[in-house]
């Protein structure tokens, strides 16, 4: 019992200095990849091509800033000039971050605070927005980097409701779920089921204030095959296939978590046998902060954490370091969590926040209660409104975009952000390389329940009981919350030495699409805490 003690009141001081040291010797580095992309991204998604799309509104007009002309738009409302003019700049590109290379994109409606979910054969699916993009569907099928490839506007269909500030989830079939948006309190699916329509769900309705904090819901397809839905500061269980709400959580305290007040949400890696599931949800703005304009209002520091599939779920607080509003939550192939970007006042809008919240934070989900939180080396840019955070396969993390205005401006105290930066956690430092080991082979198409053969070399330390295989979604990030983002810790059934310094990895893929839905996931292969690169597979 007293070493027990001692143990915690000695991690509880490890955490104290880590928490007062210098930001030198703080663990993560930041790397600029691209000074001037052109596009302040609102909207950001990985390509199995190892390409990333960047996505902004279209009705913010011409900016010397921008890409050269490129594709007008012949009726865009520009919101700067207050006029039709033809807008010929491009609001889209695609980002080969191998070479720096970008790519100017085609975007024929406004995809102002849209949403979107990569479908099982790799394409994305882009829906909504504002003004003429509102019901639009937009797909974007990417290729091989010698080739090129465009986003297509499907003219056939639209959504049945327009669809603005909305959260899609792909579903264990292979279609999208897509939920709420302002004034919209209902779901619609993609395809459309047959006879179309929409669905009312009155959860939406019901976690509206004068603020409007249900927009972007957090969606999170659980492993029994129903929703986790939270608005505000309210969650559901819900059955969508017969628009059913099977139970409804307890409240989460500190006020709404959604936009406009909005801090962030993940699932937590999903591992063992399944059955269990546990979402986080960290941040927000104190309510009031938005309508009052209030831009110093301090953002939460609290965290939620409920295991959603238990009996009796209750909600476990905990604290960050800093409060912040607008973070983005990555999951890092380890099953940790980054929260990144952000500030520490106000809400979110343009020009409602202050005081940029510029250390990412590590959550270690394993740790014990109170001692989860690392943070990290700061960026020295402000990534505020309109900012996104993507994993990498290469394990890193891109950060893009922040434009606390409505239209491009480089002046004053948080200009428009045209920088593409990269943030490597501590698994990548120099020091780590020996560990890392390296995804020889595997095959390009897995199918559910079966075995997975991974040749791996081990590096210089032959640890191989330490190895875990676990995959990675590639989700839609925007406004704080990744739409769709998933991490599955496969089972590991053994490991057989191919020759020095190889060895093969057996694996069980996950049993059904409630569990993993179908579609293409980074495979990683953990040694000791550090990830190889990740190998594209398909999970059919």
């Amino acid at each position: 019992m007293k070493s027990s003690k001692f143990l915690h009141l000695l991690l509880m001081l490890l955490l104290l200095i880590e928490l007062r040291a210098d930001d030198d010797d703080l663990p993560g580095t930041w790397e600029l990849l691209v000074a001037n992309a052109g596009i302040a991204s609102m909207h950001t998604v990985v390509t199995r091509f190892n390409t990333v799309v960047l996505l902004d509104r279209t009705d913010l007009g011409p900016n010397e800033e921008r890409y050269q002309k490129y594709h007008c738009l012949k009726n865009a409302q520009n919101v700067l000039h207050n006029d039709r003019r033809p807008d010929c700049y491009a609001y889209s590109a695609i980002y080969n971050y191998s070479n720096n290379v970008l790519q100017p994109l085609t975007i024929l409606t406004d995809t102002w605070c849209s949403s979107g979910q990569v479908l099982p054969d790799g394409t994305l699916l882009q829906t909504g927005g504002d003004n003429d993009g509102i019901k639009k569907i937009r797909m974007f099928t990417p290729c091989e980097s010698t080739r090129f490839c465009d986003w297509q506007q499907l003219e056939n269909i639209e959504l049945v409701e327009g669809r603005w500030y909305s959260t899609n989830q792909i579903l264990p079939n292979g279609s999208v779920i897509i939920v709420g948006g302002r004034g919209a309190f209902s779901v619609e699916l993609f395809p459309p089921k047959q006879g179309g329509g929409v669905v009312n769900f009155l959860f939406l309705a019901e976690t509206k204030d004068a603020q409007m904090d249900n927009l972007y819901p957090y969606v999170h397809l659980l492993p029994n095959g129903h929703l986790f839905v939270f608005a505000n500061k309210k969650s559901v269980l819900y059955d969508y296939t017969n628009n059913m709400v099977l139970r409804n959580y307890p409240d989460l305290e500190g006020g709404p978590r959604n936009y406009p007040s909005a801090g962030s949400s993940v699932m937590l890696a999903l591992e063992g046998d399944y059955d269990s599931a546990t979402v986080l949800i960290c941040g927000g703005a104190q309510y009031g902060a938005f309508n009052e304009l209030n831009i110093s209002a301090p953002a939460q520091s609290s965290c939620g954490r409920i295991e959603a599939t238990t009996t009796d779920p209750v909600w476990e607080m905990e604290y960050m370091p800093f409060g912040r509003i607008m973070g983005d939550m990555v999951m890092l192939p380890t099953g940790d969590v980054l929260i990144i970007n952000g500030a520490q006042a106000g809400s979110q809008g343009f020009g409602q926040a202050s005081k940029p919240c510029l250390n990412p934070v590590l959550y270690k989900p394993d740790e014990l209660r109170g001692l989860r939180f690392r943070t990290q080396t700061p960026a020295s840019t402000p990534r505020m409104y309109h900012s996104t955070a993507n994993l990498l396969p290469d394990g890193r993390v891109l950060v893009a975009g922040s434009n606390s205005h409505n239209y491009y401006t480089f002046s004053g105290e948080f200009p428009t952000e045209l920088k593409i930066e990269a943030f490597s956690p501590d698994y990548l430092s120099t020091w780590n390389e020996i560990t890392r080991p390296n995804i020889i082979e595997i095959a390009e198409k897995v199918n559910y329940g079966g075995g997975v053969d991974i040749v791996v070399a081990t590096g210089e330390i032959p640890l191989v009981e330490f190895l875990e295989v676990n995959i990675a979604s590639a989700p839609f990030a925007t406004h704080s919350f990744s739409q769709g983002q998933r991490l599955v810790k496969l089972e590991v059934l053994g490991v057989a030495p191919v020759r020095l310094g190889v060895v093969r990895v057996a694996c069980l893929a996950p049993p059904d699409g409630r569990v993993a839905p179908p579609g293409y996931y980074m495979v990683f292969v953990v040694k000791m805490g550090v990830p190889s690169v990740a190998k594209w597979v398909q999970l059919l």
